[in-house]
């Protein structure tokens, strides 16, 4: 039953896009009309492409898939590790992997402060800083044991003037000695 809604939901939604792509266009495809930009739109982000910006996506405006504008080129730093890059820049925007710093100790303070100084040094080797910062997401091994301690690590850390958004969950991390990992994104 769930997967019957979703998929009647996630099929509402393409045909909503492709009708929207019929009010812009004429090529043929699947039997419905729509312009090649109008369906290269569609392809990269999914029906909510046609909503941009606050503004309308028409044929005329929409990005197509293969853009060639400088700021939409991708760099991976840091790919040594086979799952995964340390940090992915996309246009002005840096996005960084789960850092964590168990060879810091066992407290949670100590771990805060090595995860955050690699954050920064980070950071730095993208062109960015913390006042950049966009979002934070946080874990914590024992959100009431070290909730406290972390805390006051980070707000004596981060930009008070530029403060991200952030979450902070409980987690149970991939090894035992881990208590703090943290992930950002920032501007560049």
């Amino acid at each position: 039953s769930f997967f019957f809604t979703q998929s009647i939901y996630a099929w509402a939604l393409i045909a909503q896009a492709l009708m929207l792509c019929s009010r812009v266009s004429s090529l043929s495809c699947i039997g419905v009309q729509h312009t090649a930009r109008a369906q290269s739109c569609l392809l990269r982000t999914g029906p909510s492409a046609f909503i941009e910006q606050g503004r309308r996506t028409t044929a005329a405006n929409a990005r197509p898939l293969s853009s060639t504008r400088a700021d939409d080129a991708i760099a991976r730093l840091g790919t040594d590790d086979p799952r995964m890059s340390k940090l992915v820049l996309h246009g002005t925007t840096v996005y960084m992997s789960g850092q964590t710093a168990a060879e810091a100790g066992d407290d949670a303070t100590l771990q805060t402060q090595a995860v955050l100084d690699k954050v920064e040094q980070l950071l730095t080797e993208a062109g960015s800083d913390k006042s950049k910062l966009l979002s934070a997401s946080i874990w914590l091994k024992d959100i009431n044991r070290d909730f406290k301690a972390m805390n006051a690590v980070w707000c004596a850390w981060i930009d008070p003037d530029n403060k991200p958004v952030r979450a902070t969950v409980q987690a149970e991390m991939a090894r035992p000695s881990i208590l703090v990992e943290v992930q950002v994104i920032a501007a560049r």
